[in-house]
């Protein structure tokens, strides 16, 4: 039993049971003697272990993300084990995150409210696995902006794809205009790999930021300091 009086089990299956509701019928199916009755618990349950309908669409949401988002950190984590192109497992990790958003329209309508999303830890895990995938990048030597500002860019583009396709019915819905998108990001964001051999100093420094960290013979201040500096070189660059 919890401290609230209710089995750990209980609390598991009534954010399973909403989570359903939720993706099958949207949020107005989440009621509180819905749930319980879908999940065979009084609706008292509900309210001490949530407080209200809101705070049982937390919950719901976190549980959804963060398995979500675990599934996408073990993608990265091999990707990088075997390693795999980082463009192209950025460009995976943006499908996935698209169909996602269209797969679970509520759910994603729930997690793009900006209040919700800074105090979500399930969305700050989601935004780590994004940051990890832009680093690849700019170790790579590909990156021709900012890791922040990387990210940045592939969160509103994402966040601005899948609103823009869930305001159409599903079989009206642009099939290009994802791909569209997602090669107007990596246009801005990435050095064309026929450049490789020919990078300007901006990628070349956006490159050398993604490793000051780790680089040996300095302490742990200066390679802080080191980074500053970089930040602010990479900085300028961007805006020149």
């Amino acid at each position: 039993m919890t401290d609230l009086g209710v089995p750990p089990d209980n609390r598991t299956r009534i954010i399973e049971v909403a989570a359903r509701l939720l993706r099958e019928q949207g949020p107005a199916a989440v009621t509180t003697r819905g749930v319980a009755q879908e999940a065979g618990v009084q609706a008292p349950a509900i309210y001490r272990l949530f407080q209200d309908k809101d705070g049982l669409l937390e919950a719901v949401a976190e549980h959804v993300m963060a398995t979500h988002v675990a599934m996408k950190a073990a993608v990265v984590d091999e990707a990088e084990a075997a390693n795999t192109d980082p463009v192209e497992d950025l460009r995976a990790g943006w499908r996935t995150q698209v169909d996602f958003g269209l797969t679970n329209p509520a759910l994603f309508r729930l997690l793009s409210d900006p209040a919700r999303v800074a105090n979500s830890p399930a969305a700050g895990m989601g935004k780590a696995v994004l940051e990890a995938r832009i680093h690849r990048v700019a170790v790579a030597g590909r990156l021709k902006v900012s890791e922040r500002r990387a990210v940045e860019l592939f969160q509103a583009a994402g966040v601005g794809v899948v609103t823009t396709l869930l305001t159409a019915p599903a079989g009206q819905r642009d099939a290009g205009l994802a791909e569209a998108a997602l090669d107007g990001v990596l246009a801005q964001i990435i050095t064309d790999e026929r450049e490789i051999t020919d990078t300007g100093p901006a990628t070349t420094t956006i490159a050398f930021r993604a490793i000051a960290h780790a680089l040996p013979g300095l302490s742990a201040s200066e390679r802080g300091l080191l980074s500053e500096w970089l930040d602010r070189v990479i900085t300028a660059y961007e805006a020149s």
